[in-house]
């Protein structure tokens, strides 16, 4: 590797040409750095005493690629941000200067000849800077002075237009401004492919440009390393396309998600998003028998699934019908199980009608969970896991047993818990309120009706001050009844007619024209025959929908038999259960002691539950983060977080982390009476904290 100083206008002279690799990302800077740049320039050219302005470094590949001609071709690994502005800069001062017509230092044929062009040369070779694909012919055109393309660069041309109107209002002197870009200094690095390693040289500079994103590292990480003849063929036929079904990357945070979750499924575990590209390395090095095109064509094909998921393009209307639904709930989650459904519907493994079911479930799952109030903070473990537990040569029956065993906070709510919470949940301020109703009308429906055409309506009116018609209506303790149900499913219709129906009493909005007997919804056929509108018809309607609801959002079916084939298996490890009989410490004060602690630390969070072991009780969310050692004098905690972390003002914690003890964790305390729990719950919620922000 040669790195110099020299100044760039001296290091873009003389015949040669910048070839952007197919690889790297496309020109992104924005106004916000062309701005700084150019405020940097004409300091640069106003201040005397200003000599040079250092604006990064250009890395190129000097050798050992391109043979082919007799003009110098430099691939370019880190710079093209910098040398693409300055180009543009180049270009609009060029075309100033002959607008001008004023007689100056440099002219706008000197600007293109030493800067722009190799002016002896023809076709490509004629053009000093070749960026990627969507930006060549944009920027080729600008300074060919042609109509931009079709699909032109909107950065390249809205960046040279900047330059244009900024050279223009400013009225900055021309030769001027020729100085102060003639005071750019940058590093001019070339590698020798044959004895460098680019890629490992691009990750550790440090630029004065954009971050650059994960997905920019996995691409130059993958592609690099080719010749260019293959870089070119996989960039087209895979990375290209797939940028495209992106979006062209103009969000990159959507691409690193798509990689996080394809990590999930080939590794078990769930990188952390800022450390996609580190994950991704560590991948490919553990699966070195795989070439770089199995890994591009696998990452491609998964990403296929990926944007199916997400923007719901599955051609097939039925599953994509399913896709909606499972989008509406948000539950990006469970996107690594499912893409590894959609691998297996995709390779045959899985019949239509099975991926589907599965689908489905995956829908009811997480549906009956929000409506239950279950915590959703070790959703993403589930489905990160979940494969692991199918058998796919019985795919869906494993499937439906892999939901059924979930207990604690991983259950599938019973049709008796979802059906209880559906009844009094406030349904009116509940996220997924329009989803609910539109299932719950277009359930077995063939003509769909589109429920965004309609409001949500509140049968007994909201207004708190109700007619003498309502208040007789509901009865004697109207207050209660109004109270207790305004907001919940029994109560709620959907309606084009919110404003005519009002405050009315219930018979004129059963009645009148668009009330309810008059309306084509389901959810208003019951409506039309009642004469009363009060409690019992509230709790009626409620019980009648949340039936509906136990079809539409259906619990998993396997008989008694099946189930305990799957439970065996997953069980072979752990036959035996222990109980509070198995501690026998805890007895008389220590027991009462325990149960106080115990309580105190299950009320912390719904999905924190308590297993009893062989030699300590666990508290846990989806992994320890107390344990509780009885002792006949005392309870020993071990807290499950390093010892360097815990805030301990009475400094009664011990380190353990080099200690053989019972339980999980570095810190270690003991509680002996119950005028010490306040500061054994001040320890305790501090492990709590930290294991749920892991969640």
């Amino acid at each position: 590797m040669k790195a110099v100083e020299t100044n760039l206008l001296k290091f873009m002279q003389g015949t040669k040409q910048f070839i952007i690799p197919i690889y790297q990302r496309k020109y992104s800077w924005t106004m916000k750095q062309c701005r700084q740049l150019w405020n940097d320039i004409v300091r640069a050219a106003e201040d005397e005493k200003i000599k040079g302005h250092f604006v990064g470094s250009i890395v190129y590949i000097e050798q050992g690629l391109y043979q082919v001609s007799s003009v110098p071709q430099l691939l370019v690994i880190d710079g093209q941000q910098r040398l693409t502005t300055l180009t543009l800069l180049l270009l609009a001062l060029g075309k100033a200067i002959e607008e001008s017509g004023q007689s100056l230092d440099i002219t706008k044929k000197k600007i293109m000849n030493y800067y722009l062009v190799n002016s002896e040369e023809e076709g490509e070779l004629y053009h000093k800077l070749i960026l990627t694909e969507s930006d060549k012919d944009t920027l080729i055109n600008l300074i060919l002075d042609k109509t931009l393309p079709e699909e032109y660069s909107p950065r390249v041309y809205e960046n040279y237009n900047f330059f244009a109107e900024s050279i223009k209002n400013s009225g900055i002197d021309l030769n001027k401004l020729y100085k102060g870009i003639s005071k750019l200094i940058i590093v001019d690095i070339s590698l020798d492919r044959d004895h460098d390693n680019p890629q490992l040289i691009f990750e550790s500079l440090n630029s004065t440009g954009l971050d650059l994103s994960q997905a920019d590292l996995i691409r130059n990480f993958v592609l690099m390393k080719l010749e260019p003849k293959e870089q070119a063929e996989l960039y087209r036929e895979y990375w290209y396309p797939m940028e495209k079904s992106f979006g062209n990357l103009t969000n990159s945070a959507l691409f690193d998600r798509f990689m996080r979750d394809y990590l999930t499924v080939k590794t078990g575990r769930i990188p952390n998003i800022q450390e996609v590209y580190s994950s991704f390395k560590e991948y490919v090095f553990q699966h070195s028998e795989l070439s770089v095109q199995q890994i591009v064509e696998d990452i491609y094909r998964y990403s296929q699934y990926f944007v199916k998921l997400v923007f719901q393009t599955e051609k097939d209307k039925e599953i994509n019908e399913v896709l909606k639904d499972i989008n509406t709930l948000k539950v990006d989650v469970s996107y690594p199980f499912l893409l590894e459904v959609y691998d297996d519907y995709e390779r045959q493994i899985l019949s239509k009608s099975e991926f589907i079911e599965i689908l489905k479930l995956v829908e009811a799952y997480v549906f009956r969970r929000a409506v239950c109030g279950v915590p959703t903070n070790s959703l993403n473990k589930t489905f990160a896991t979940l494969s692991k537990e199918i058998d796919k040569a019985n795919y869906v029956e494993s499937v439906r047993a892999a939901f059924l065993l979930k207990d604690s906070y991983k259950r599938f709510p019973t049709d008796e818990e979802f059906k209880r919470e559906l009844m009094i949940k406030d349904v009116y301020n509940f996220r997924n309120r329009n989803y609910l109703l539109r299932k719950l009308e277009n359930f077995n429906r063939k003509e769909i009706i589109d429920i965004e055409a309609y409001t949500i309506e509140h049968i007994m009116p909201q207004n708190p001050n109700l007619s003498p018609e309502w208040r007789r209506d509901l009865g004697p303790n109207w207050e209660e009844v109004h109270k207790t149900y305004l907001h919940t499913l029994g109560n709620l219709t959907l309606t084009r007619y919110n404003s005519e129906l009002g405050d009315r009493p219930f018979k004129e909005k059963r009645d009148m024209e668009g009330g309810f007997a008059d309306s084509p919804l389901r959810l208003n056929r019951e409506l039309a025959k009642l004469e009363t509108w009060n409690e019992e018809a509230i709790l009626k309607r409620a019980e009648l929908l949340a039936n509906l609801a136990l079809k539409v959002w259906e619990y998993p079916q396997l008989s008694d038999d099946i189930l305990a084939k799957y439970r065996k298996k997953g069980s072979e490890n752990d036959s035996v259960t222990y109980t509070i009989a198995d501690h026998p410490e805890l007895q008389g004060d220590m027991l009462a002691l325990f149960e106080e602690l115990s309580k105190r630390i299950c009320n912390l969070d719904s999905s924190v539950r308590m297993e009893f072991k062989k030699l300590y009780i666990a508290f846990k969310m989806s992994t320890n983060f107390v344990d509780i050692v009885p002792q006949k004098s005392r309870l020993r905690l071990s807290l499950n977080m390093p010892f360097d972390e815990i805030q301990d003002p009475r400094g009664i914690c011990k380190d353990v982390s080099n200690l053989g003890r019972w339980g999980n964790g570095d810190v270690e305390f003991g509680v002996s009476s119950l005028d010490e729990i306040d500061y054994a719950m001040f320890l305790i919620r501090q492990s709590y904290e930290r294991h749920r922000e892991d969640e």
